[in-house]
């Protein structure tokens, strides 16, 4: 019990304590979300894939393996939720949502820290590799939620190639291949804003937490969340093992794949009109229960 305690105290309260900050400017100080999500999105979180990239010891087989199992991870959770739905007899609107609830975790805002918190920079390292591959399967994957809008699939998969992060690792990448030290008057910034990167998406979490709002179908909305929290570790650590992850890589794919429902999926729910009440309230609903859950499997990956 006291490894569980110290755990939650110092890797989980600290992010739900910028959040709570993120939640109260939302709330109370009008401060625009969309902006500063921009802000992450198109300068921190690029220069943050760098210097992780560049700096790290991570050898080429071990990424591409981590790759890999963040696809395979997104995949199976999608045939899990797709069995569920199905036992519940949704289809249509109602089944996609359900769907991106299961199958997208929030690797950004809150798993990236986590991370950090728990497992140390070099874990770091794997989970940024392991957020950005998740982050464009997600796009991918949430142009099929569209159905038939032809111009909305072609505008999201559109988005994957407007992802300044992936730039920033193909960035870093050449850098190491060239052997060439980067000149201290582009490292320092590109570490201050770095630096910045993950308070900040923290901030923006709490903030879009604020817009939350009760569904009209609570139990499912529990269901989805409990496959979310629950199923997602096995499935992880399964694949996990399966492809040969160890070490930081192991701690990193399985962290990232148990975290809540991803803040992401309330965007495409309000873009592809698919039951955004639902999706918001399990973004909600799954954040708030997940020290229960990432708890325990934080000690169980020490």
């Amino acid at each position: 019990m006291g490894l569980l305690a110290s755990i939650l105290v110092s890797d989980i309260l600290p992010i739900f304590t910028i959040a709570s900050a993120g939640f109260l400017l939302a709330r109370h100080a009008g401060i625009d979300v969309k902006m500063l999500s921009r802000v992450v999105f198109y300068s921190l979180l690029p220069c943050l894939a760098f210097r992780m990239l560049l700096t790290s010891t991570a050898s080429g087989p071990d990424v591409a393996r981590l790759m890999l199992s963040a696809v395979l991870i997104m995949g199976a959770m999608g045939l899990v939720g797709f069995a569920a739905a199905k036992g519940l007899g949704l289809d249509g609107k109602t089944l996609r949502a359900f769907l991106m609830v299961v199958m997208f975790s929030n690797g950004g805002n809150y798993g990236l820290p986590v991370v950090r918190f728990a497992f140390g920079t070099e874990a770091l390292t794997y989970a940024t590799v392991f957020f950005l591959t998740g982050s464009v399967t997600t796009y991918v994957a949430g142009s099929f939620f569209a159905g038939s809008h032809r111009g909305k699939i072609a505008g999201t998969l559109e988005k994957v190639w407007k992802m300044p992060s992936l730039y920033g690792l193909a960035l870093a990448l050449v850098v190491r291949a060239a052997g060439r030290p980067v000149p201290e008057a582009i490292l320092r910034p590109v570490d201050m804003l770095s630096d910045a990167a993950l308070p900040v998406m923290i901030l923006v979490l709490g903030m879009q937490l604020e817009r939350a709002v009760w569904p009209a179908r609570p139990w499912i909305v529990i269901l989805a969340v409990g496959i979310s929290l629950l199923v997602a570790p096995v499935v992880a650590l399964g694949i996990a093992g399966l492809l040969g992850l160890t070490g930081a890589a192991r701690q990193s794919a399985v962290i990232l794949s148990s975290m809540p429902v991803a803040v992401i999926t309330t965007i495409l729910a309000l873009e592809f009109e698919l039951a955004p009440e639902f999706v918001t309230s399990a973004v909600f609903l799954s954040t708030i229960a997940s020290p229960l859950t990432l708890t325990p499997l934080i000690a169980y990956l020490h």
